[in-house]
C-alpha cells in the first residue's frame, strides 16, 4: 500500500510543478479562417507560443509550455488583449467575435484571477477619464505630488476592493500592485521630463520629497523589470536625458553603429543600475530596433556577438537567440535541415531531392489570407520564369493533412513545383527547424542544388534582393526595380520612448 501512495504523491508533484497550459474555448460568430495566438507579455521575446485554429462553429484546443506564471497577450483578428495564466492550468476560454479578445470570460482555472484583472482594468479605464494629468503637470511640484498620491491611493483601494469581491492567488494581486506604482512612475518620468524641458537647465533636479516618493514606489524594482514592460519603458524615459549626451559623442564618426551596439556602451557606463535592469533593457532595444527582415548580416553578426558576450541572464539570453532564428532563419551556408514532409499520395518527400538544380522553399498555409490575396498572381510568374533552371516546393503548414488536401491542390493549380505536407502545421518538425510562425507567412527561403541554405527568410516575393539571390543561382536575368536600401539609424531618446508600449491608459479629461 505504502508503495501505491508513494507514486501518487510523486504524480501529485509533478502535475503541481508542469508549465504546460491546457487551452480551450469557443468564440461565436467566428471565420474558421481567424487565429487565436498566446505570446508571452512579460519577456523579451515576442514569438507566439501557439497559434491555434478555430472550426466552422468557433470551437479552439491547444496547449503550451508557459515560460512563467504571468500575463500572456491573446491575439485575434488583429486584435489584443492581457490574460494572466500559470503553468498547470485547464483554462476555458468564450466571447464573442464582434468584441473579442477585448471582452472574453474565463471559466475552470484561473476564472477568479482573470476576474480580478478584468474588474481591476475596467475601473482603471474609467477612472482614468476623470483626471486631468494635464492640468497637474503644469502645477507645482509640491501640487503634482500630493495629485500623484491621490491617484496611487484611489487606484490601490479598488485593487483591494477587488482582491476581497474575486479572491484571486498571490500572484496576480502583486502583479497588480506593481502594476498601479509602474503606472504612477511612469508619469512622474513624463512630469520630470517636462519639468527638465521647460527649465531650459541641463542640471535641473526634482525635489528630495520627488525622489523620496519615487524610490518608495521602486521597493520591487527587480521584480517589476522582469514582469513589466511598462516598468522598462520607465526606465527608458528615465535614462533619455543621459543617454542624449552619451549618443552625440559616441555615435560621431560611426556611420554603420547600431542601436544595440550603442545602448550597449552606454550601459557599461551606468554602475548604478543592476546586471537585470541591464540584460532587460538592452534585450528590449535588440528585439525593438535591431531585429527585423531587413536587418544586415552584419548588423546580425554584431548584435549576435552582443547577446552572447554581455547578456548575463540565461532566460532572456535564450529569448533573444530564439528571436533571431525566427528573423535569420537557418544559417546561409549550412545543409538544408531534414524535416519530414509528405506529398498528397502520403509517400515522403525531402528537400535534396533537388535534381541538381537550386530550389526555393515556399512555407505557406491556407487560413493566411496574404497567400490568396497577392502572393499567388506574383509567384505564377516567378515560377514561369525560373522553372526550367529551378525547383519550387510548397511546404503547407495547415493544421491537418486533410485541409491541406482540401485547400492546397486549389490554390497553387497551375502552378508547376511539388507540393507537400509538414504532419502538426506550425507545430511541426519542418516549421520548427527553419524557424517559421504564423507571422511570417507566406515565406520563401532558397536552397542551392548542392542542398545548402543561400538566402535569408523573405516574405515577399518579389524583393530586389531575393531577385538577385534567384539570378544568381540560375544564370538568368529577372527585370529589377531601383534599388532603395534601409540604412541603419542611431537610437535617440525619443525613439527609446517611441518603441516601448504604451503604459495603462489614465486618459486626460477632456
Amino acid at each position: 500500500m505504502k508503495k501505491y501512495l508513494l507514486l501518487f504523491v510523486i504524480a501529485i508533484f509533478v502535475m503541481s510543478c508542469s508549465k504546460k497550459v491546457e487551452i480551450k474555448g469557443k468564440i461565436a460568430g467566428s471565420s474558421p479562417l481567424e487565429r487565436i495566438e498566446f505570446v508571452e507579455a512579460s519577456g523579451v521575446a515576442t514569438l507566439p507560443l501557439i497559434n491555434i485554429g478555430l472550426d466552422k462553429d468557433g470551437n479552439f484546443t491547444g496547449n503550451f509550455e508557459a515560460p512563467k506564471d504571468g500575463m500572456y497577450l491573446m491575439n485575434y483578428a488583429g486584435k489584443s488583449n492581457l490574460i494572466f495564466l500559470k503553468g498547470g492550468q485547464n483554462i476555458n476560454i468564450s466571447g464573442n467575435s464582434a468584441t473579442f479578445p477585448n471582452e472574453f470570460t474565463v471559466t475552470g482555472d484561473g476564472k477568479a484571477d482573470n476576474e480580478f484583472f478584468q474588474a481591476c482594468q475596467k475601473y482603471l479605464i474609467t477612472y482614468g477619464q476623470t483626471l486631468d494629468i494635464q492640468g497637474l503637470s503644469n502645477g507645482t511640484e509640491a501640487d503634482f505630488i500630493k495629485g500623484i498620491k491621490k491617484i496611487e491611493a484611489d487606484l490601490n483601494k479598488n485593487v483591494d476592493e477587488n482582491i476581497k469581491k474575486f479572491n484571486p492567488g498571490k500572484e496576480i494581486t502583486q502583479w497588480k500592485k506593481n502594476d498601479v506604482n509602474t503606472a504612477i512612475l511612469n508619469v512622474m518620468a513624463g512630469y520630470e521630463l517636462s519639468q527638465m524641458q521647460k527649465s531650459g537647465n541641463p542640471a535641473f533636479k526634482v525635489s528630495k520629497s520627488f525622489t523620496d516618493y519615487e524610490n518608495k514606489l521602486l521597493e520591487n524594482k527587480e521584480e517589476m523589470v522582469k514582469s513589466s514592460p511598462f516598468f522598462r519603458q520607465y526606465l527608458l524615459t528615465k535614462l533619455s536625458p543621459e543617454f542624449e549626451k552619451f549618443a552625440q559623442n559616441a555615435a560621431k564618426g560611426k556611420a554603420d553603429i547600431t542601436a544595440s551596439e550603442l545602448f550597449d556602451d552606454f550601459l557599461k557606463t551606468k554602475k548604478d543600475l543592476s546586471q537585470v535592469a541591464k540584460d532587460y533593457l538592452l534585450s528590449f532595444v535588440i528585439a525593438q530596433r535591431d531585429m527585423h527582415l531587413g536587418t544586415s548580416a552584419k548588423a546580425s553578426a554584431k548584435i549576435a556577438e552582443i547577446i552572447e558576450k554581455d547578456i548575463k541572464d540565461a532566460s532572456v539570453k535564450e529569448d533573444l537567440k530564439k528571436m533571431q532564428f525566427a528573423i535569420n532563419g537557418v544559417k546561409i551556408g549550412d545543409a538544408v535541415p531534414d524535416v519530414k514532409l509528405v506529398k498528397q499520395d502520403g509517400t515522403a518527400f525531402k528537400l535534396t531531392e533537388n535534381g541538381n538544380k537550386p530550389t526555393v522553399v515556399v512555407f505557406y498555409a491556407s487560413w493566411n489570407p496574404y497567400i490568396a490575396e497577392g502572393t499567388v498572381p506574383v509567384m505564377k510568374e516567378v515560377v514561369n520564369f525560373y522553372k526550367a533552371k529551378m525547383n519550387f516546393v510548397y511546404v503547407n503548414l495547415d493544421d491537418t493533412k486533410d485541409q491541406f488536401a482540401k485547400t492546397s491542390s486549389a490554390m497553387l493549380k497551375g502552378i508547376a513545383g511539388t507540393n507537400v505536407y509538414a504532419e502538426g502545421g506550425l507545430n511541426s518538425d519542418a516549421a520548427k527547424k527553419f524557424g517559421i510562425y504564423g507571422f511570417k507567412l507566406p515565406c520563401f527561403i532558397v536552397v542551392d542544388k548542392s542542398g545548402k541554405v543561400a538566402s535569408r527568410p523573405y516574405m515577399n516575393l518579389g524583393e530586389q534582393e531575393l531577385v538577385t539571390i534567384l539570378d544568381k543561382q540560375t544564370g538568368l536575368s529577372a527585370p529589377m526595380a531601383a534599388p532603395n536600401p534601409q540604412q541603419q539609424q542611431m537610437l535617440t531618446p525619443e525613439q527609446m520612448q517611441e518603441m516601448a508600449p504604451p503604459p495603462p491608459p489614465v486618459e486626460t479629461k477632456k
